[in-house]
């Protein structure tokens, strides 16, 4: 069996841009679009038009830009919302309205002090109008997470019957489970008439640090589309990380997915997201953190050394790193001294290299790492001047 393509939907520029501190000039809003152009993403969800006049002109100056992705305006179900999303959006080659609800109880009693069968009808109402403007219009069903299952498959069943194209199922609160998730995909899979003909979205956010595996439970179980963001950032503790589950399909390819992201590009995007937003990536961030592909241990750096698959599963430059780091430390062993000797230009005999270890991990101790200059200091003590070669 051929395997089946996810659709990419980057929302860094929409919920990205909603944390706090992170607010993006028009100028730098384009600049990363034009990369997320580029990484072969399906969808840029450009921004919230009505919610300012600069996002409605960052959203309409996206439109113009991006020549291959489906440009995406967020609205909520108000005809208001719609028309200022619309407008936004004229220009865009392939222009998407992402226009939605809240369908859990919580939302409809709290937020709207409202009922279900009201909720319906506004949901039917966005979806058609909408539709009025473009052909391709995304219903999110928000908090579907905490939403009984059986209204949920009639919410979307009825939008679907008004014209939407795409159906997101929102963990908006990041509550689900795995499991949980994945079952609710697959209820609306076997409950609601026609749903194979329109794209399952999966929105997930990380407050329980799930984000990422009930996306890929998503995926498992029907959804075609992935809503995420570069470095996983997002409201609260952030949504599905682009370049974990696109890595995920990458390595795992039993599940029989796969994307158009040029994965070379994830590390150059990575960066540029986090210096524009002035967002910090933890070193331990999967795939495009500073240590995703550091060894600091000396059982894993010997390891990395004769084979670089002992302790890696990705290959670096598959996401855009030059190579692997051995740091050392004073958990280091003899091989990784030896192996970072050899890159700065000394080769040493076994012997030379039980005495340089001892001092070596004097210094290691002394310090969090060892460093270039450090090694350096190191073979000039140990060495006469005429014999140090320094790469």
């Amino acid at each position: 069996m051929s395997a089946e393509k996810i659709q990419i939907f980057d929302t860094t520029l929409r919920d990205g841009e909603q944390v706090p501190g992170c607010k993006l000039n028009k100028k730098q809003k384009l600049e990363i679009a034009a990369k997320l152009d580029e990484l072969g993403v399906d969808v840029i969800e450009a921004g919230f038009p009505i919610s300012s006049p600069g996002d409605f002109e960052a959203v309409n100056a996206i439109s113009k830009l991006v020549k291959n992705a489906t440009v995406c305006g967020l609205t909520r179900a108000n005809k208001k919302d719609i028309e200022s999303a619309a407008k936004a959006l004229q220009y865009a080659v392939k222009p998407r309205i992402h226009t939605g609800i809240g369908t859990s109880d919580s939302h409809i009693i709290h937020k709207f002090n409202s009922n279900r069968d009201a909720i319906i009808e506004r949901a039917v109402e966005a979806v058609a109008y909408a539709k009025s403007f473009v052909d391709d219009v995304e219903f999110y069903a928000e908090d579907a997470g905490r939403t009984d299952n059986a209204f949920l498959a009639q919410v979307i069943q009825e939008v679907i019957n008004a014209g939407a194209t795409v159906v997101n199922i929102p963990d908006t609160t990041g509550y689900c489970l795995p499991h949980e998730y994945g079952a609710k995909i697959k209820y609306l899979k076997d409950n609601v008439i026609g749903i194979d003909d329109v794209v399952i979205s999966c929105h997930n956010h990380n407050d329980l640090g799930l984000a990422t595996a009930n996306a890929i439970a998503g995926a498992v179980n029907g959804a075609r589309q992935i809503e995420c963001t570069i470095n996983g950032i997002g409201e609260r503790a952030g949504n599905t990380a682009l370049e974990e589950v696109v890595m995920v399909f990458n390595q795992h390819k039993e599940l029989n997915f796969y994307t158009d992201i040029n994965t070379q590009m994830l590390t150059e995007l990575s960066q540029l997201t986090s210096e524009t937003m002035g967002m910090f990536v933890q070193p331990n961030k999967a795939i495009v953190g500073s240590n995703a592909f550091a060894h600091s241990s000396g059982i894993h750096q010997d390891g990395v050394i004769k084979n670089r698959e002992t302790y890696e599963i990705i290959n670096p430059a598959d996401v855009g790193v030059n190579e692997s780091s051995i740091i050392l430390t004073a958990r280091s062993g003899r091989s990784a001294l030896a192996y970072r000797l050899k890159g700065i230009g000394f080769d040493t005999t076994k012997n030379e290299l039980d005495v340089i270890y001892n001092q070596f991990l004097e210094i290691a101790d002394s310090k969090k790492e060892v460093v270039k200059e450090d090694l350096i200091r190191l073979m000039n003590q140990f060495r006469q001047p005429s014999e140090i070669k320094i790469a």
